[in-house]
Order: C-alpha cells, then structure tokens, then sequence
C-alpha cells in the first residue's frame, strides 16, 4: 500500500522551520512522502548553515526565487518567500497531488514587510477558498478552537454577535460532529449574571440555538474560563473553543507546549501546522524540536485517511 503524499512548506527559511524538516525527515518518511515546497539553491544554502546532509530521498517542489538566509532576521524575501511556499503547497492539494499540507512557521512582520495582506496561515487559506477557516489548537488530550483569532483584545468584545456566534458552531460541528464542545464565556466569572458583562448572553442563546439544530446538547456553557482548564474540566470535555486566542492558548500551552499542533478546519483541503513560531533565537543553532511538527504530519496522514 503506498504511503499518502504531504505537501509540506518551510515557513520562513530565516527561522527554525528548515531545521526542524531536515531533523524529522528519517521520521516522517516512515509514515508518508513528503514532498517539500523549496528550490535546490535555498535548501542547499540551508544545509550549509545547519551542518547536515541533504537525504538522498529528499523530494523538493520548485518554489521560485532565491536570496541570503540570515539566521534570526526579520526580512521581506524570506516573508514573501514563505508565503510562495505556502501557497505552492496549498496548490499541490488542491490538485490531488499531495493528501494534505503541512505549514512551518511564518513571521508575520515579514509577511507585513513583503506587503502581503494576510496575519497569517488561517486568514490566507480563509480568503484564498472563500470559507470560514477556524483555527484548532492542540494534542490527543485537549483541543481549542478559537471563535477571534488575530485580533486586538479591545475588538474581541464586539466581535461577539449572535449569527456569526451560531455559524461557527455549526461549522465547528461539522469537523467535529460528535464530541462534546465546552464554550468559554468571555468576562470574569462568565459574567456573573449580567453584572460583569452581558456577552455571555449572546454565547449561551448562539449556542442554545446550534444544539437545536445539530439535534444534541454538543455545546455546554457558557463556562467560567478561568476554572475550564481545570482537571476536573478536561476529564469531561476535550475540545474547547475560546472567545479569544490566549484565553485558549496561554492555558494549553502552559500544559501541552512542544506536542500541541495546529489545524484548520471548515476547508476543502487538509491543513494542519507546528503550533509554534519561527524561535528566531535559536535558529540554525542545532536546539529545535521536532515533537509538534511529527505530531502535524501524523495527524494530516490520519484525517486525510
């Protein structure tokens, strides 16, 4: 039986993204072939700079465009050619020649330098297929699914609408139809009442209104977010969504760091990433992990199945 095909993108070449992909490649040809979105000139300069060998079974995509790798820096050409490789590796499955895509870190200030429009990997796939991409962190033991992502903390508040609210639920029950889904309220005590804020009552009408229509009590809450995370908690649910991002992520990182992945959900392609950044301060030091970049491509082999 033949192993699926992973298109897989380098992320920004400037960060720890190459490293990682050369450390892990023994690995991950155990499972699948990754086919890797690079030119030769870019990863041969790489190698250089790590100290490794190049595997003789290294399958490269041709992503055009070349410049001078600078361990830690924050540059244009490395952005734009992030973003190259992304996209190349997004259409390598939209055309059914890879089973599913696995993202490196990009930098988002490079993105911003190469003027590109995206705050990342989930807003580009967003506007690229016209869907409501949402952004699902985490490993085996819990998940979080995050209603506001990139946005500034003092836009979350009003971002909270009911049909919005309502149709992420139902997209979030479509990848994920079964489970039980613990919802965070928003303010201090999920509100107390209406005394330290009313967003909670928007949560629990959109939430109330979804389980009707998917037929099952799947979404529970509004839950006071700083007890969710609790292992009383996590014995009962393990998906969450969080109204913001480090209202989810801070707790999951904190617990589950170096195994946790990202993925996206709601698209017509697979998509799963590290769910770490680019660690400027350590790149081509030899130090990179490689535990949450394995976890990604195991699971894009077992969803694409």
């Amino acid at each position: 039986m033949s192993k699926p095909k992973i298109s897989v993108s380098v992320g920004d070449l400037n960060g720890v993204g190459i490293e990682i992909i050369l450390k892990a490649h023994k690995e991950i040809s155990q499972y699948c072939t990754p086919v890797y979105c690079i030119n030769k000139y870019m990863l041969q300069q790489a190698s250089k700079l790590l100290h490794v060998e190049i595997p003789d079974d290294f399958q490269t995509s041709f992503v055009d465009g070349d410049f001078n790798i600078e361990p830690g820096k924050v540059s244009a050409k490395s952005g734009n050619y992030s973003f190259d490789s992304f996209m190349h590796a997004v259409r390598l499955c939209e055309t059914k020649e890879t089973q599913a895509v696995v993202t490196m870190p990009i930098h988002k200030e490079a993105w911003m330098m190469a003027g590109l429009e995206y705050k990342g990997h989930t807003d580009a796939l967003r506007k690229y297929f016209k869907k409501d991409a949402i952004m699902m962190l985490g490993c085996e033991e819990m998940f979080v699914a995050l209603f506001t992502e990139h946005i500034p903390l003092k836009d979350v508040a009003s971002s909270i609408e009911y049909k919005k609210l309502k149709q992420f639920f139902l997209d979030l029950h479509s990848s994920i139809p079964n489970e039980k889904i613990a919802v965070l309220g928003l303010n201090p005590h999920a509100g107390d009442n209406g005394v330290l804020g009313d967003e909670e009552l928007i949560i629990h009408k959109a939430l109330k209104s979804a389980n009707i229509q998917v037929g099952f009590e799947q979404f529970i809450g509004p839950i006071v977010p700083d007890i969710a995370f609790t292992p009383e908690f996590r014995k009962k649910f393990k998906y969450f969504v969080a109204m913001y991002h480090d209202q989810g992520l801070a707790p999951l990182k904190a617990l589950y760091f170096d195994e946790s992945i990202n993925i996206s959900l709601n698209l017509p392609i697979i998509r799963t990433s590290v769910d770490h950044g680019t660690a400027f301060d350590i790149a081509y030091k030899g130090d990179a992990k490689t535990l949450s970049y394995i976890n990604a491509v195991k699971n894009s082999i077992k969803t694409s199945h």
